[in-house]
């Protein structure tokens, strides 16, 4: 349960109808097995003490009394385990009939919440043998305990304050205004759902879609558990279809026809924060609510969910070629109306032969193709100086010439030595100010020639250096249209790879594929022996790790000691701990200290859901202190 990830569990028993004490012990055993694995929430399937399936023997008194009896017995196989319990059961109450959720922690019973929505059509009559939940809550007894028993009860967990759970029963899902809808509106960021539905063609993918349409309409985690092997198969099957999400994500579903206990992680801090982040989502208003609370022990949950190395990149091939499909059409729309807004008479980029440059003027080349314009209106400029390589040259040359945009070569060595006389600087002083002459002068030449032909410099810096601050202020840092402005370094290479991957002429995919390949350097320091000397994974620390850091610190809001823990996970054996532990104090120490770049950088497209833009979704000021952050990564690191 810390860093707010709780292990919970649908379990499909295999059970034998109108035999509750059987189905008792079946549960009971599964009940063991769960909180031997750590679980803390455990959903059992709709009516599983009697089975879904008894029919009129649901009016049958020994079947009531069996089933009271099985809960007894749940109640007192629970003592032990720290872990709540959801059992489905018919309960009697006000001289009806209840069609009811049993939640059961060591040994009490901490509410019961019935059925509202009772389906009547097709192959289901509920209504010939349940009563619909009453709106209001209310008190009963049942084995032997006075428990809250209504529609509106709320359960919520005292050590985790972000762990709050309500039930509702299968069909409450089902109808128009879900009974879930109005629990998450009251505060509950975790929904189970107790269900008993029959398997027919085609169902399976509706169950899906349900369940990770309505946990991301809630920001919930959503646990639902099926009924399964061993209810009647008089006029229908059940599969024990289980699934468990969270957010719109399915994280875990079971396989058809194969009862067991299905198990994967919430993250209810991650639910907590995103809630809070999205002002449209409502206030918690638990009027008519009852809330529960209870105890479990605050205790280290292992991770078994998958945690994207690259969250910003697509594991599935088609996924990540839709999405670089996706984000290439959207930079060249927001350059399109850019360049039309302005009408300008052609743009100018900078081009170096690394991967930033490349995908701006492929981005260029496809704005200026969807106006219909000459590309020859696309002016490459490559500018050498002391650390370009003749590869790199090469490649921006040979990328220009393959998409047919006009190109100029302009050393700029003897400007940035003239600069160096002008300022006092020795040349052989290889320090920032060596390094930044260089980015400032190729800025200046730039936004000259963009003046000479009318034109609008594009920028290439992209998401993961605006983070670490690992541009030139007024130099790369700045140009007139930045498209690359949201994309991270460890998306910027899959979009080329794309690029590579459809090109239709060879000899376009080799220089492409050539760039790929090509170590990322700004090139500012000599080459040695003809290779690039300066390479920036190396000083800064691997670009994977550093958008993995922001991914979750922007878009989540998570704490460096929990970015740490899933950064162990996610990135086992490629990594140390003191590796991970180290370059996420230089990201903390970087991207606090370098926020003043970000606050006056140029226009460009939001493509995804995390951008440093500080008119849209960024903005903090630039003397932020970074102690709170620093303080906890920098004990990390010492403790590893």
């Amino acid at each position: 349960m810390k860093d707010g990830f709780i292990k919970v569990a649908a379990a499909t028993p295999s059970i034998r109808v109108a035999d509750c004490k059987y189905n008792g012990e079946q549960m009971a055993s599964m009940m063991r097995e769960a909180s031997a694995k750590g679980t803390a929430l455990l959903v059992f399937p709709e009516l599983s003490i009697t089975g879904y399936t008894c029919g009129d023997l649901f009016l049958q008194e020994p079947l009531l009394r069996g089933a009271e009896q099985a809960i007894l017995h749940l109640c007192e196989a629970s003592r032990e385990l720290d872990m709540a319990i959801i059992a489905g059961a018919p309960v009697q109450a006000f001289g009806k009939l209840f069609n009811c959720a049993v939640v059961i922690l060591r040994g009490q019973i901490l509410g019961i919440a019935p059925k509202s929505n009772l389906p009547n059509y097709a192959e289901f009559y509920e209504r010939r043998h349940f009563e619909p939940g009453h709106e209001d809550n209310t008190r009963i007894f049942y084995a032997g305990q006075e428990v809250p028993f209504g529609t509106k009860l709320l359960f919520a967990c005292s050590q985790l304050p972000e762990f709050i759970f309500a039930v509702e029963v299968c069909e409450d899902l089902w109808i128009p205004d879900p009974v879930s809808t109005h629990h998450a509106l009251a505060g509950a960021t975790v929904i189970a759902n107790c269900s008993a539905s029959d398997e027919t063609i085609g169902k399976d993918g509706y169950r899906r879609q349900l369940i990770q349409a309505q946990s991301a309409r809630l920001i919930c985690g959503y646990i639902y558990c099926d009924a399964g092997d061993g209810e009647s198969t008089t006029d229908m099957v059940f599969a024990g279809h289980n699934l468990i999400g969270e957010n719109g994500v399915l994280l875990a579903q079971s396989k058809a026809f194969q009862n067991g206990i299905l198990y994967s992680e919430l993250d209810v801090k991650r639910l907590a924060s995103e809630r809070r982040r999205m002002t449209t989502y409502p206030y918690a208003k638990s009027e008519g609510y009852t809330t529960v609370p209870f105890s479990l022990q605050l205790r280290q949950t292992e991770i078994t969910r998958t945690i994207e190395k690259r969250p910003f990149v697509p594991e599935n091939k088609q996924d990540r070629s839709i999405r670089c499909e996706s984000i290439v059409t959207m930079q060249a729309a927001g350059l399109r109306k850019r360049i039309e807004h302005t009408n300008c008479r052609s743009l100018v980029v900078g081009i170096s032969g690394g991967l930033d440059s490349c995908l701006a003027l492929l981005v260029a080349v496809r704005a200026m193709d969807w106006l219909k314009r000459d590309r020859k209106d696309i002016i490459a400029v490559t500018m050498p100086c002391f650390g370009t390589t003749q590869r790199t040259k090469g490649n921006a040359e040979q990328l220009s010439e393959k998409l047919g945009v006009t190109l100029r070569c302009i050393d700029i060595a003897a400007s940035v030595q003239l600069h160096f006389q002008d300022i006092g600087q020795d040349p052989d002083k290889q320090d920032v100010v060596y390094e930044n002459s260089q980015a400032r002068e190729r800025t200046q030449i730039l936004m000259d020639i963009a003046n000479q032909h009318g034109g609008l410099v594009v920028g290439t810096g992209d998401l993961s250096e605006l983070a670490l601050g690992w541009a030139t202020y007024n130099g790369d840092h700045m140009s007139m249209y930045g498209v690359n402005a949201s994309i991270p370094k460890t998306l910027i290479r899959h979009i080329v790879q794309f690029e590579a991957d459809t090109a239709q002429d060879a000899s376009l995919r080799r220089v492409l594929e050539d760039i790929l390949d090509t170590p990322v350097s700004p090139e500012l320091l000599p080459a040695k022996d003809g290779e690039i000397a300066q390479k920036t994974e190396h000083i800064v620390g691997p670009y994977e790790l550093h958008d993995f850091f922001l991914y979750y610190m922007m878009r989540w809001g998570f704490a460096p000691s929990k970015i740490f823990r899933i950064a162990e996970y996610a990135f086992g054996g490629e990594y140390s701990s003191k590796t991970i532990a180290n370059w996420m104090a230089v990201f903390y120490r970087r991207f606090f200290a370098q926020q003043f770049k970000r606050s006056c950088l140029p226009d460009g497209p939001k493509v995804g859901s995390v951008t440093l833009s500080p008119r849209g979704d960024w903005r903090m000021p630039s003397d932020a202190s970074a102690r709170l952050w620093l303080e906890e990564a920098q004990e990390i690191l010492a403790n590893c």
